[in-house]
């Protein structure tokens, strides 16, 4: 399951799943983007890749949609399940800081954050 191109692996498996050769970025990291429709310059951009990795990268999904949207699947799945169980184990560390008073000195900033989700929340 690698795209080869003189003779070096542009996509390549390692522990952490179809990788970028060169790079830590997955092919899921990828994915992200494109299920969102974003443009590949984007995307590009956003990780730094070249133009050879950015395309090597969205030729191999589309070549194998199949197989990668499986695995890209079971990433989502896990990932969902880490974050919960995370939030889960930190509920109470997470509530503790919360409780906490700002700062001395801060106090003007949290008031403006407040304000800006209180004017968010309410034209949700």
């Amino acid at each position: 399951m690698t795209t080869q191109s003189n003779e070096k692996a542009e996509i390549i498996r390692t522990e952490r799943g179809l990788t970028i050769a060169g790079t830590r970025i997955t092919i899921y990291d990828i994915m992200d983007y494109v299920t969102a429709q974003y443009p590949p310059k984007f995307i590009r951009g956003l990780f730094d890749l070249t133009e050879a990795q950015i395309n090597a990268a969205l030729a191999y999904i589309e070549a194998n949609r199949a197989d990668v949207e499986v695995e890209y699947q079971q990433v989502l799945k896990e990932a969902e399940e880490l974050r919960l169980y995370y939030e889960e184990k930190n509920r109470d560390l997470i509530a503790r800081i919360a409780a906490k008073p700002p700062q001395p000195g801060t106090e003007a900033a949290w008031e403006k954050l407040r304000a800006a989700k209180a004017k968010r929340e309410a034209k949700a």
